[in-house]
């Protein structure tokens, strides 16, 4: 089991006693997150990196995952696409599907911790399922901008029931919110397989089995299918660099289980490639070949259309690699332009395509954006720093809580 000193090396020992000491004034309390998929995506992800540190260092955190019919997920997925600022038809079907699942959730699941923390909107119905004896966070990872007003009224009026709201940036927080909502930035561990450092005779090995090219400039884009990640528009952008100078894409992407899209975005972006040899298209990876092909990538791409945080960017700035993507949600937050990797308008696709082969055609550019990438990664985006912006809120929250 991972353990918190782990991290010395990465953060100092100042702070990784510093965490330990803010822990135990939560040690007697048991936290729950609830969000609707155990794989997939970057939430998933950040919950079962953070689950295991926050019980190391003494805290009782437990992870449900709300369940769902396919219908459900059919419906929040349009929810979600409604936020993002796509059309949508809210009919009264739509609503009942969406309640039923949390009303069915609580049937059967029992909420006695004192903490409870909602994540992104499909158990966002869930506080009106309880009697409440613990105050609830809405964690939000969408940004609520810009979102469909009809569907944003529906789900706000079950998101004020909350005592506290979190977003990733104040630019995310939707109309109907105080000021007094918190914005925690999303990390990346580490200490993960997929952040770890690999020998280059593993890199080689697993690129070897894709039959990926070392000799080769290499570009590659890691996100789940999902069509505000844009891999069409990635594979667009690569038709204009390679017309111009010899270099391979790899797009590799997962399926999360609440996302019933994915298989159809798979299915459009195969086709596009078809007799494209050097295009890999890669599924479902497992950690170490995502983090083989981040070290051996000359560039990373990052082309989202819409984005909550995109963890993929940090992992590849962690690994020295640097980074071209849009200059949207969390993304600005990670990359300086011009410093560890450039941002981008991701409709320009020969904007994109002139910035990748600036940097593919400068060794030295690349070595000093990787070497600012991470350092800039090590300052802001570890998991030492997420789990103490936590451990700050519920130690406020709380103290400021005790009507419960």
């Amino acid at each position: 089991m991972k353990k918190l000193a782990g991290y010395r090396e990465f953060v100092g020992e100042s702070k990784v006693s510093e965490i330990y000491r803010k822990a135990t004034r939560l040690s007697q309390l048991h936290i729950l997150h609830i969000n609707s998929t155990y794989y997939g995506g970057g939430v998933a992800e950040l919950l079962r990196n953070m689950t295991l540190l926050l019980n190391e260092i003494g805290i009782d955190v437990g992870w449900r995952a709300i369940i769902g019919s396919p219908d459900f997920f059919r419906v929040t997925k349009k929810f979600h696409n409604a936020l993002q600022g796509d059309g949508i038809d809210l009919t009264d079907m739509k609503k009942e599907v969406f309640e039923e699942a949390s009303e069915d959730f609580a049937s059967f699941t029992h909420v006695d911790h004192d903490m409870v923390v909602v994540h992104n909107l499909q158990p966002l119905p869930l506080i009106g399922c309880y009697r409440r004896n613990q105050p609830w966070v809405w964690r939000c990872h969408v940004d609520l901008s810009d979102p469909d007003e009809e569907v944003w009224d529906y789900l706000k009026s079950f998101s004020l029931a909350y005592d506290q709201y979190v977003f990733q940036m104040d630019e995310f927080a939707g109309e109907g919110f105080s000021d007094d909502y918190k914005v925690i930035r999303p990390s990346i561990d580490p200490l993960t397989i997929k952040n770890t450092e690999l020998k280059e005779s593993t890199v080689n090995k697993y690129l070897d089995g894709a039959e990926i090219d070392r000799d080769r400039p290499l570009i590659s884009q890691i996100s789940r299918f999902d069509k505000w990640k844009d891999p069409t528009g990635v594979i667009e952008v690569f038709k204009r660099i390679r017309d111009e100078m010899d270099c391979q894409l790899v797009l590799i992407g997962s399926m999360a289980t609440d996302d019933p899209e994915g298989q159809e975005v798979y299915d459009r972006v195969r086709r596009e490639v078809n007799g494209m040899e050097d295009v890999h298209i890669i599924a479902d990876a497992h950690d170490i070949m995502v983090n083989s092909v981040q070290r051996a990538s000359d560039v990373v791409l990052q082309k989202s259309l819409k984005e909550g945080f995109a963890l993929t960017v940090s992992e590849a700035l962690w690994k020295e690699t640097p980074v071209v993507g849009a200059d949207i949600g969390g993304i600005s937050t990670q990359i300086v332009d011009g410093e560890n990797g450039y941002l981008i308008d991701p409709t320009d696709y020969e904007e994109v395509a002139k910035k990748v082969m600036d940097i593919l055609s400068d060794e030295q550019l690349r070595d000093e954006m990787g070497k600012k990438g991470r350092e800039r990664v090590r300052k802001k985006f570890l998991i030492t720093r997420h789990i103490e912006d936590w451990l700050d809120l519920w130690i406020e929250l709380l103290s400021v809580c005790r009507a419960f």
